[in-house]
């Protein structure tokens, strides 16, 4: 389904109150918006956080999926030579000044044990998504999520090892990650400027422990948040998709950074880095599809990345990004 009929099903299906799952790529282009039960007949299956702090799960026909034989999972990243030529390309373009805030990823090819739907059904996330045996999404990282008229961004800016000495510090005094969050702080709320009005941060840089099977992490995050207007509902689909792509994973300014991706990374990002999202008749909620795991041709591959600045060092961005790919499992 293209943009404008997504938007147009989106918009038919909030202002009827219609309860609906939207998931859709990196730019907008390629998008699927269907009913729960049209969802759950097409394999797809999601759990998420919604506003309110509710819990909703679909999909949940299939037998659960029990931990019975024991757990493996290694990666084999891109190497760092490759990586260091994407680095200096994105570096080049921040000298310019054609951008100050790129997001730069990577695929990692993964030998496990584990089915998606084992990954799925065993990760503990706020937000996960299996799309058919084509993806699956455990995302700590809220897109937006609106209710009673209030829309919240919540953009995660900032890792660092949980284990490391005195982490918490570490990362709030990091001069690269202070003016990498302070820069998608500020990209955010331009962004809900243009769909909502009373924008403010309400939270800023507060920490939240991540657990993997591999290490515990720290991310930083803040949350920003604005007033709709009362027909919101009525073009909810247009709202969506002035957002797109979300911030926290393209950069700054958005759309000349988007076309830099498009030359520093192999090959398009398809579903990876965009948002899925569900209305509930009433309030909606999203979540940006970082955590991601594909399946082509057979083969696994999880995608990773992170935030370029001016102020960044290959070797740290090139660790970060091997340190994001793990599992869940607790």
């Amino acid at each position: 389904m293209g943009r404008l009929d997504a938007i147009g099903k989106i918009n038919e299906y909030a202002a009827k109150k219609i309860p609906f799952l939207l998931v859709t790529d990196f730019e907008g282009f390629h998008t699927a918006v269907m009913t729960i039960a049209e969802a759950e007949d097409q394999g797809i299956r999601f759990r998420m956080q919604e506003a309110g702090s509710r819990k909703r799960e679909a999909g949940s026909r299939r037998d659960p999926v029990e931990k019975t034989r024991p757990f493996s999972f290694s990666a084999r990243p891109v190497d760092f030579e490759t990586y260091r030529l994407a680095f200096e390309k994105v570096s080049w373009h921040l000298k310019r000044g054609d951008t100050y805030l790129i997001n730069l990823t990577f695929a990692t090819e993964l030998d496990t044990v584990l089915s998606l739907r084992e990954i799925f059904e065993l990760s503990h996330a706020p937000y996960k998504l299996l799309f058919e045996d084509h993806f699956t999404v455990f995302s700590p990282e809220p897109f937006i999520r609106i209710e009673n008229g209030i829309v919240r961004s919540n953009p995660m800016k900032g890792t660092i090892d949980a284990g490391i000495p005195d982490a918490e510090a570490r990362l709030l005094a990091d001069k690269k990650e202070f003016f990498e969050h302070n820069t998608i702080v500020d990209l955010i709320r331009n962004d809900l400027a243009m769909i909502a009005s009373e924008v403010k941060v309400e939270r800023f840089r507060y920490i939240e422990k991540i657990r993997t099977n591999k290490k515990d992490l720290l991310q930083m995050s803040s949350e920003i948040s604005g007033k709709l207007p009362g027909d919101y509902l009525e073009h909810l689909g247009e709202d969506i998709f002035r957002l797109l792509p979300a911030g926290s994973v393209s950069g700054a300014p958005k759309e000349r950074t988007v076309q830099i991706i498009k030359e520093a990374e192999a090959g398009g990002r398809g579903f990876y880095t965009g948002i899925f999202g569900y209305f509930n008749g009433r309030d909606f909620s999203s979540a940006v599809m970082i955590r991601f795991i594909e399946k082509e041709d057979g083969v696994l591959r999880f995608r990773s990345g992170g935030g370029i600045t001016a102020l960044s060092d290959c070797q740290s961005e090139y660790d970060e990004l091997i340190a994001k790919v793990y599992v869940p499992l607790i």
